[in-house]
């Protein structure tokens, strides 16, 4: 399986009541970062054959404008195990159940979606390294609209390649038009 883990894109600052952050959508900024993410995976000929994101608004508009550019026109699952606030453990439990999936798009959050790619490749959690609350730091960094692909034909995972949002943006300019593939649906 080919995992795609995506942080979900510019989406403003955030808010201090965590009800109203929930809903907080992604911005102008945010939106031209998905269809740079969407544009360069069509030069891959990436097709998903499933996306599944956190719950919140800004990861789902993200999972929802980067699924649309690459043809993905299937309901996107939902899990609550890409919350902000979701264990290392309840990943891993979602990821063993997408195992009969080729190439899974992943949409979630800082801190915990590092935390998340890094055990994937170490093969440990963050309790195995030792680790543990607010001492907890991510040893990847993914900026908002980074996306990474790993390759989980083994355990540990491979990690294949990671695309920083603002190297998008230089290689396709100020592309603001759509990539989105034509697809015939005869």
């Amino acid at each position: 399986m080919n995992l795609y883990i995506l942080r979900h894109a510019s989406a403003g600052t955030r808010r201090a009541n965590p009800i109203i952050d929930v809903k907080r959508p992604l911005d102008k900024e945010g939106k031209q970062q998905c269809i740079l993410v969407g544009s360069y995976l069509n030069a891959f000929r990436v097709q998903f054959d499933l996306v599944v994101s956190s719950p919140l608004k800004r990861a789902l508009q993200t999972a929802s404008l980067v699924g649309t550019e690459t043809g993905y026109d299937t309901k996107i699952m939902v899990s609550d195990a890409l919350a902000p606030a979701a264990s290392v453990a309840a990943f891993q439990k979602l990821v063993e159940g997408l195992a009969r999936y080729e190439n899974v798009l992943i949409v979630g959050h800082n801190p915990n979606i590092s935390a998340f790619l890094g055990a994937l490749i170490s093969g440990r959690t963050m309790h195995d390294l030792g680790i543990t609350g607010n001492s907890a730091r991510p040893r990847i960094r993914l900026r908002k609209g980074a996306i990474a692909r790993v390759e989980l034909s083994q355990r540990p995972g491979m990690l294949q390649w990671l695309v920083d949002p603002r190297i998008l943006r230089g290689i396709s300019g100020k592309t603001t038009k759509t990539a989105r593939r034509k697809i015939s649906r005869k």
